[in-house]
């Protein structure tokens, strides 16, 4: 299954690898408009969106970063199995241009907290919407450190959006982790790329 699945992500483009990266977020958000629709009273769930909440900067930025380097430190004590996606963030971000990681970590921390966040959790509770966040990452299936990876990591966010009850503040959370990873791999992947041309190794 593992093998079929990266037999599949090599033979995609970039291009096509973007094109369903932004396809599945579309998907996400329109089937939070229609759940929003179904279960909540004139999407009154927007109103756990607050933008000028202080905590969106004193909270869901600095825990962003902290993930972040928690996980950069990860990268550089374990062996590199432990992080084997099948190359599909290598993929995606090694030769986007910063201001597109940009843009890519914002569609996406809006679409997937609005709907797990937003809508699951605020209706089913953090468990379950912890897990379906989880299990939706599918190449994280193959990977159990991965997967264990992610679904600690959204119940930390689902535990954050609890404590706050705001929205935007996981959306900046969710946004800070995506881009400053994104710029991680890409940096990593260019200096990578300097090593081996001057004969060198990538440790």
């Amino acid at each position: 299954m593992k093998r079929k699945y990266n037999q599949i992500i090599s033979a995609l483009s970039d291009k096509e690898l973007l094109y369903h990266l932004y396809l599945t977020q579309i998907i996400i958000l329109v089937l939070s408009l229609i759940l929003g629709a179904v279960l909540y009273d004139h999407f009154s769930y927007l109103k756990k969106m607050d933008w000028k909440d202080v905590h969106i900067i004193s909270i869901g930025f600095p825990l962003g970063v902290i993930v972040v380097i928690v996980d950069i430190l990860l990268m550089k004590w374990l062996p590199a199995s432990y992080y084997d996606d099948g190359g599909l963030n290598e993929r995606i971000f090694k030769n986007r241009h910063v201001f597109h990681t940009f843009f890519i970590a914002i569609i996406v921390a809006f679409c997937e907290e609005l709907l797990f966040r937003g809508i699951i959790q605020t209706k089913v509770g953090l468990i379950l919407a912890s897990t379906i966040f989880a299990i939706i990452h599918y190449r994280y299936l193959f990977n159990f450190f991965l997967f264990l990876n992610i679904t600690l990591l959204s119940f930390f966010i689902g535990i954050i959006y609890n404590w706050t009850g705001n929205l935007a503040v996981t959306i900046m959370m969710h946004f800070v982790i995506d881009f400053l990873l994104g710029v991680y791999i890409k940096l990593r992947q260019t200096s990578n790329d300097d090593l081996n041309k001057q004969g060198g190794t990538a440790l």
